[in-house]
């Protein structure tokens, strides 16, 4: 059925029929899948029907589809009857092509104003990640100045990475809570100053290795305390 449109005008309605017809006014043949028109209870093919100007715009895009419409002086709305709904459906519009143009470029001008708007965020996300990198960096220095230079960037980095759930992401160290901060030392110290690493690789649990270097973490931590 037609649709309502704006201002209270009904939609011209145009079927995609799903068997094959017959133009009531030129005789052409109609195949399954082709657009008619019904007007007087006689099918008209769009020529006939003074509509084979316009374009087929598929269903799909919404911004697409409103836009088209809003530019075209004459649409029509494009149905198909399903037999297992019993019902016709709408499929997509029919619109001038000039219409269609303006729309299409006004979607491309909105998809790079979005693209743009996503890289200044980006930029901005990481220039907010660098900057709590550099502080999470100062902490650390403050609170173990003897650690060798160059060396606090490194653990702020692989503590603060992004979405990598260490501890230096987490709402302690944002707050550069002085344990937070100790856990991430800790971590780098356990790493590259023991031989943790190659404790677990020769099939010791984390428990037993991080007791077996927990005195040598304890004593670079004293010194990297000293100024």
């Amino acid at each position: 059925m037609p649709e309502s449109g704006d201002q209270g005008r009904k939609d011209i309605v145009v079927f995609s029929i799903i068997r094959d017809s017959t133009c009531a006014e030129c005789g052409s043949n109609l195949r399954k899948g082709q657009f008619l028109r019904v007007e007087l209870d006689q099918a008209l093919c769009l020529a006939c029907a003074d509509l084979d100007h316009l374009v087929y715009l598929p269903s799909g895009d919404a911004a697409l589809t409103r836009r088209a419409k809003k530019y075209s002086k004459l649409h029509a709305v494009v149905v198909r009857f399903s037999r297992t709904r019993r019902r016709n459906e709408r499929q997509g519009l029919l619109v001038e092509e000039s219409a269609l143009e303006h729309a299409e470029r006004e979607c491309l001008e909105d998809a790079e104003a979005r693209a743009a708007s996503r890289e200044r965020a980006a930029e901005r996300r990481a220039r907010l990640d660098e900057q709590f990198v550099v502080d999470f960096g100062e902490r650390i220095r403050e609170q173990y100045p003897g650690c060798p230079p160059g060396e606090e960037r490194l653990i702020a980095e692989h503590a603060c990475r992004k979405y990598s759930g260490r501890v230096g992401r987490s709402e302690a160290a944002k707050r550069f809570d002085a344990v937070a901060i100790d856990l991430s030392v800790r971590a780098h110290v356990r790493h590259l100053y023991t031989e943790y690493d190659e404790m677990l690789t020769r099939g010791q649990s984390r428990e037993e290795s991080r007791a077996g270097v927990s005195q040598r973490v304890d004593d670079v931590l004293r010194n990297w305390s000293r100024t």
